[in-house]
């Protein structure tokens, strides 16, 4: 009796706990998706936007509708998104990359990004400074590049900073 009940309770749950995937939102004509994340937050979430505007290192470049197929790789700057109602978001980057693909949908997935107005000049200058230092500095190759790329991301947030 007992197995009888195993039995028919395995076969209620298995019709219970189908796996199906999530419904994609629905992409008008003229928008993409944008997936938007970094290890500290997430921007966007297969939101719909009109534009992207990103830091590559070949090249800064905008993305709109039915661009072209691209990886890239993200340089420290700032990736500006034009959202549907018109409201421009602008987010520093450290590094990351960029995907867009045929569908329209985007993905940006940066190392560490924060929105423009959570930057402090002073902390960013001290930042500089601190990362040209240590450039001056430094005993061998390996931290000499270190400290290069420190100088790099400090100059870029200082920038974003000051605008």
């Amino acid at each position: 009796m007992a197995s009888a009940l195993r039995s028919s309770l395995r076969s209620v749950f298995r019709k219970v706990q189908i796996r199906t995937y999530a419904e994609a939102p629905a992409i008008k004509e003229g928008e993409m998706a944008l997936t938007f994340a970094a290890g500290n937050k997430v921007f966007y979430d297969k939101q719909a936007v009109k534009q992207v505007d990103v830091p590559s290192f070949s090249g800064a470049f905008g993305i709109l509708p039915k661009h072209v197929p691209t990886l890239a790789v993200l340089r420290p700057g700032v990736v500006t998104v034009l959202e549907n109602d018109g409201k421009q978001n602008k987010i520093f980057v450290s590094s990351g990359t960029i995907t867009v693909n045929d569908d329209s949908s985007v993905q940006v997935l940066a190392e560490e990004a924060h929105p423009l107005e959570n930057l402090d000049r002073a902390a960013a200058q001290e930042a500089l400074s601190k990362a040209q230092s240590e450039f001056n500095s430094a005993a061998n190759e390996k931290a000499k590049a270190e400290a290069a790329i420190a100088v790099e991301v400090a100059e870029e947030i200082v920038k974003a900073a000051s605008a």
